[in-house]
């Protein structure tokens, strides 16, 4: 599991509407095969919101080929009501884009049969070839979407009566009054989210502070049942520093000083690319950098690379290879994924194209490096192989 920590809840809300543009755009959806996005409501999505309408409207982002999954809905509400979660997503995000409306799907809390509405929603879902990224937010005990504490780790979409916690917190959309709340909603179940091929969960405040806690530093447990990301292959947290204060202060430097380690990865020193040709494995025309121990696997590879002459184009084109294999690789550590990539990058920097690229390939097969950071290593080279 992945966590991301941001300053505050605006921070939160570009990074992973910025994570759900590159998301989108890698994907290269199409008609014939949609991007597949799970979307929450409540206030802890609205930043993102905010920012993706924003990326839309300067034509950065498109949702026509973007079908959407929302997770839940109060029962007794119908679609116009400004509290339904309808309004909310049409008011909030669906109006300001270009989705189809027939790409958006949110159950029916007005359905004569609500298991029923349930159990088409279950199939809508797989009739879609399932959920590519489901975005989630929690409440203060821990849910994810209305799936209350004491839940099943394995349930899915059904109808929920809602928590008297849960009722407290969604009063304030409805002028403070807990008698206006309804007591009962239609949600996916913990199954169902555990389902998509990815997940990422937007924690903030000091109210989730507890949550997150449990979440990352317990066990998993059907009482907080955003715990259950810790048993998804692909499953990341944005949270910012007041999510924070219930955490341990070593795990949250853990996992900063992995998002340190990425970003100092991608400002390593490549000499090769700001001036002077790597084509044909020529070296480089300013000092080279210090040689750095390869591992074995990499040391093999780029041995046998040496017999080969390839462009800088090639090196780029490992890189891109290597992201997508060390992110789909889920036996391999973050730690060792970042040491693959500096070997890549160091043998880049010794002038050595062919030995990168063969140093990516061989970093594929023992290591794993967050997507996104590969992905910006891979813009990062293209870049500089422009300027040669």
């Amino acid at each position: 599991m992945r966590l991301v920590v941001q300053e505050d809840a605006e921070s939160v809300g570009e990074w992973v509407a910025h994570y759900v543009q590159e998301r989108i755009r890698r994907f290269k959806p199409t008609a014939e095969r949609p991007f597949v996005l799970g979307l929450p409501t409540g206030s802890s999505p609205l930043p993102t919101y905010r920012k993706l309408v924003e990326l839309h409207k300067s034509g950065q982002l498109s949702f026509e080929h973007v079908v959407t999954v929302n997770m839940d809905e109060y029962v007794g509400l119908s679609p116009t009501h400004e509290q339904s979660y309808h309004a909310f997503m049409w008011t909030n995000l669906f109006e300001h884009i270009d989705i189809r409306p027939e790409n958006v799907h949110i159950l029916d809390g007005m359905a004569e049969d609500l298991q029923a509405e349930c159990d088409k929603y279950e199939a809508m879902i797989e009739d879609l070839g399932g959920i590519e990224l489901f975005l989630g937010g929690i409440g203060p005990d821990g849910h994810i979407a209305f799936n209350e504490p004491g839940s099943s780790l394995c349930s899915r979409t059904r109808v929920k009566t809602l928590a008297y916690d849960t009722i407290v917190a969604n009063s304030r959309f409805f002028g403070g009054d807990i008698a206006k709340v309804p007591t009962m909603a239609l949600t996916v179940g913990v199954g169902t989210v555990m389902d998509a091929r990815e997940v990422l969960v937007i924690i903030t405040g000091v109210s989730k502070a507890l949550a997150l806690h449990k979440c990352i530093e317990e066990g998993v447990s059907h009482m907080w049942t955003v715990s259950c990301l810790q048993q998804h292959p692909r499953a990341c947290i944005a949270c910012d520093e007041d999510a924070t204060l219930e955490c341990k202060v070593k795990t949250i430097r853990y996992f900063k000083g992995l998002q340190d380690t990425q970003l100092k990865l991608l400002q390593l020193p490549m000499e090769g690319y700001g001036g002077t040709s790597l084509t044909r494995g020529s070296s480089t025309g300013s000092a080279a950098a210090a040689p750095a121990p390869l591992s074995s696997t990499a040391r093999m590879a780029v041995q046998e690379a040496r017999k080969d002459r390839l462009s800088a184009s090639s090196v780029m084109a490992a890189m891109s290879r290597a992201a997508e294999r060390l992110s789909d690789d889920r036996s391999v550590s973050s730690v060792d994924g970042a040491n693959a990539f500096r070997e890549l990058a160091t043998v880049a920097a010794r002038g050595k194209p062919a030995a990168a690229a063969a140093a990516a390939s061989a970093g594929a097969s023992s290591g794993r490096a967050p997507k996104r950071g590969a992905d910006d290593a891979s813009r990062s080279a293209a870049k500089r192989a422009r300027d040669v």
